[in-house]
C-alpha cells in the first residue's frame, strides 16, 4: 500500500456525530442557549465536522488565539496561521457560564448544526487581530472588514457537529480528507499536487497545473465553494467551468475534482499556509502556490504567498509549496510561457486578472481565446449575458 502524507499534527480528527449521536444531540440542544453563527463561523464549523481542520478540536480558547495571531502557532507549538474563532456580543456571553454547553444556529435554515462547551469566554482586539492576520486594518479589505463586523467576545471550546449544511447535497464533488486519501491510495499515487482556486480556470491555470502534473503523479484540483466576495462567479458556474476543462484538456486518470466548504479570508501569504495544511489534511504533498495566492486589491506582493513558506521550519509542513512565476500567453511564442521561459517584451504578451476577465463578461463582451478556453469562455458568456438581461 502506498504511504500517505500523515496529517497535520498527526491525525484526521472529524468531528461529524454519528446517526445516533445526532438524535441525542439534537434532542439535548433544545434546552440549551443558542448563539447564531455567522457565514465564516459556519463553514468553519463545517471544515471541523470534514476533519479538514486537523487537529482542531473546536474554536479556539484565548492562550491558542493569542499565539496564532502572534506567532502562527497554537499553544503546543503547531504550525497555525489564522485563528479559527466564534465570536458573540457581550451582552450574549454575559448570559453563558463557562463550562456550559451551547447551541450553535445555522441561520441560513433555523437548523441547529452543532454544539459547543464554552470551556472560555475573552476579550480580544480586533485591530490587532487585522494587523497581525491581514497586515492591515483597512476595513476595505474583506477579512478586515469582518473582524470590525463581529461581536467582541470569543467563545472557546470544543465542537459536535450535527450538519455538513447541505454542501454533499449540493455538489456531487463534495469529499471529506479521509475520502480523497481513499481515492489517492486507490490510485497509487504517492505525489499529490493540489490547485486552491476560487474563480474559473483560464490558461494560466491550466499551464500551471499541467506544470504539475509533469512532477507529479496526479493533480486535485480543489475549488472553494464557501461564501466569497461580492463580485466573484458563482460555484455552480465555476463547476461547469471546471468540468468543460476536465473533460476536454486533461487526462481522465490523473486529475481528481473536489470541493470544501471553507469561506475565503482573502489573507494572503498567511492563508496559503491554512491552504496547505487543508491539503495535506486531504492527502496532498505539494500545494501550487503562483503569483497573489489568497491575495486581494493591493494589500500583498505578488509573490509574498511563496516567500512565508521560507520562513517556516523544516518539521512544520510534510505538504511542500510548488513555487510557479508568473504565467500568460506570448504572442511571439504562440503558447503560455513565463518569464522563466520567454524572452519577449511585454506588449507581446496578454495576462488578464480575474478582476478585468469580469470586467469585460460584465460589458457584454468576449474575451479572446489565448486567455481561456472556448468551453470556459461560452459557458462564462452565457451566465453574465442572464445577469445583463436580468
Amino acid at each position: 500500500m502506498v504511504e500517505s502524507i500523515p496529517p497535520h499534527g498527526g491525525k484526521l480528527i472529524p468531528l461529524l456525530a454519528g446517526a445516533n449521536e445526532k438524535e441525542e444531540l439534537l434532542k439535548e440542544a433544545q434546552s440549551l442557549p443558542v448563539i447564531a453563527l455567522s457565514s465564516k463561523e459556519l463553514s468553519d464549523l463545517i471544515m471541523l465536522a470534514m476533519g479538514a481542520f486537523s487537529p482542531l478540536q473546536g474554536f479556539l480558547g484565548k492562550e491558542d488565539y493569542q499565539r496564532v495571531v502572534e506567532e502562527m502557532r497554537l499553544v503546543d507549538g503547531l504550525l497555525w496561521p489564522i485563528p479559527i474563532t466564534l465570536s458573540t456580543s457581550k451582552e450574549e456571553a454575559d448570559r453563558i457560564n463557562e463550562g456550559e454547553k451551547i447551541a450553535l444556529l445555522n441561520p441560513d435554515d433555523n437548523e441547529i448544526a452543532g454544539s459547543m462547551i464554552v470551556e472560555e469566554k475573552y476579550f480580544y482586539d480586533k485591530e490587532v487581530e487585522a494587523l497581525q492576520v491581514f497586515g492591515t486594518d483597512d476595513e476595505q479589505h474583506p477579512g478586515v472588514q469582518k473582524i470590525y463586523g463581529q461581536g467582541e467576545v470569543y467563545l472557546g471550546g470544543p465542537v459536535k457537529i450535527l450538519s455538513e449544511g447541505g454542501y454533499p447535497q449540493r455538489f456531487t464533488e463534495f469529499a471529506r480528507p479521509a475520502e480523497t486519501r481513499a481515492i489517492f491510495a486507490d490510485k497509487g499515487w504517492k505525489t499529490i499536487a493540489a490547485f486552491q482556486t476560487r474563480n474559473p480556470l483560464h490558461r494560466s491555470h491550466e499551464y500551471l497545473t499541467k506544470i504539475a502534473l509533469e512532477v507529479c503523479d496526479g493533480l486535485f484540483i480543489h475549488p472553494i465553494v464557501g461564501r466569497l466576495k461580492e463580485g466573484d462567479i458563482p460555484a455552480e458556474v465555476r463547476m461547469e467551468c471546471y468540468q468543460a476543462l476536465l473533460d476536454n484538456y486533461y487526462p481522465k486518470d490523473r486529475v481528481i475534482l473536489k470541493v470544501y466548504p471553507m469561506e475565503m479570508r482573502y489573507a494572503g501569504p498567511k492563508e496559503a499556509i491554512l491552504h496547505a495544511i487543508i491539503r495535506q489534511n486531504f492527502g496532498c504533498s505539494h500545494l501550487i502556490i503562483g503569483r497573489d495566492h489568497a491575495g486581494v486589491g493591493s494589500y500583498y506582493g505578488p509573490f509574498d504567498a511563496q516567500i512565508i513558506f521560507d520562513e517556516l521550519k523544516p518539521d512544520d509542513l510534510y505538504i511542500q509549496p510548488l513555487k510557479l512565476d508568473t504565467t500568460f500567453w506570448c504572442n511571439k511564442c504562440a503558447s503560455m510561457a513565463s518569464p522563466k521561459t520567454c524572452p519577449h517584451a511585454n506588449e507581446d504578451h496578454l495576462a488578464i486578472s480575474g478582476t478585468e476577465l469580469r470586467q469585460i463578461l460584465s460589458r457584454d463582451e468576449r474575451p479572446p481565446e489565448e486567455f481561456s478556453r472556448k468551453e470556459v469562455i461560452d459557458i462564462l458568456v452565457k451566465y453574465y449575458k442572464s445577469k445583463i438581461l436580468k
